[in-house]
């Protein structure tokens, strides 16, 4: 283990800042308790050796404890990161620079400026929100009330602990296995407009639950996802390259912008390319 990070961490992620005392930077959005900022600073994160390359779905680093031992964290064991204040942060945004939430909001702003339509009026379903790190980002476009969906409670215990309020509601559970209560709960915030960041493929959300939280969002309103290149080739076995690309041919999903950026760094310094895609909803997805 060479690639070892210290309280300070080795990348910064473009865009990203520090919170003052008051968890507000100096713009006035918030970002989270000045806690959740000394827990980042204080956690010390190892990587594998730089020579050695592992799939995206393997990759893992170690974590120092507080009795000065070293703990295992594969990157996919997203229950035990969220248990730790700060390490998701660490981990993704410190060590490996990751970009998405940053630029699709950005991405998403821009669109909104085309449409002449107020962020304001955005009502967000947050799918794979995790402890919020794409509502805090949208926040600061101007997005104000959001819907957090995730199917680990950790994830919710998480967002409470480091973005306390940032979130409108925040539903645990499988979106395929709604029961009424939780469905007629979605649609009392009408929402119109849906985002998924950094959290489609490998398993972590399938095409039917992204399905259905599509299905929650008005008619005409926004799509905002990514995905890694790879899902939407020819050959993907996902079930995501087919979706999406039936449905930008259906005219289901009307694109607007659609680029191609670093999502972030593989544990062996290269970089992961994903598909930022920002769409209007026009119809059902098959």
């Amino acid at each position: 283990m060479t690639q070892t990070v210290n309280g300070h961490g080795a990348v910064t992620t473009p865009g990203s800042a520090r919170a003052d005392g008051e968890g507000r930077l100096g713009r006035g959005v918030y970002r989270g308790p000045a806690s959740l900022e000394d827990a980042r600073r204080a956690l010390r994160v190892a990587l594998p050796e730089p020579s050695s390359k592992f799939s995206q779905d393997d990759e893992w680093c170690v974590v120092q404890q507080p009795d000065g031992s070293w703990a295992e964290f594969r990157f996919h064991d997203y229950h035990r990161i969220f248990d730790v204040p700060g390490l998701y942060e660490k981990i993704f945004y410190d060590v490996l620079g990751c970009d998405s939430p940053r630029f699709m909001a950005g991405l998403f702003a821009d669109a909104l400026a085309d449409a002449r339509a107020d962020a304001a009026d955005v009502r967000v379903l947050d799918l794979g929100a995790g402890n919020g790190i794409m509502a805090e980002e949208l926040a600061t476009i101007g997005v104000a009330h959001s819907v957090g969906v995730d199917i680990l409670p950790e994830a919710a215990e998480a967002a409470e602990r480091d973005r306390p309020g940032l979130y409108a509601d925040y539903l645990v559970g499988d979106l395929t296995a709604l029961d009424a209560a939780d469905s007629r709960r979605l649609a009392g915030h009408r929402l119109n407009a849906l985002t998924v960041v950094a959290a489609l493929g490998f398993g972590d959300i399938p095409p039917a639950a992204f399905r259905t939280a599509y299905d929650h969002v008005a008619s005409g309103g926004w799509v905002v996802l990514t995905i890694k290149d790879a899902f939407l080739a020819a050959e993907d076995t996902s079930g995501f390259g087919a979706m999406i690309s039936e449905g930008m041919a259906s005219g289901a999903l009307e694109v607007v912008r659609r680029e191609r950026f670093r999502h972030r760094l593989a544990t062996d310094a290269s970089p992961l390319v994903y598909e930022g895609i920002v769409a209007r909803k026009r119809g059902p997805l098959a």
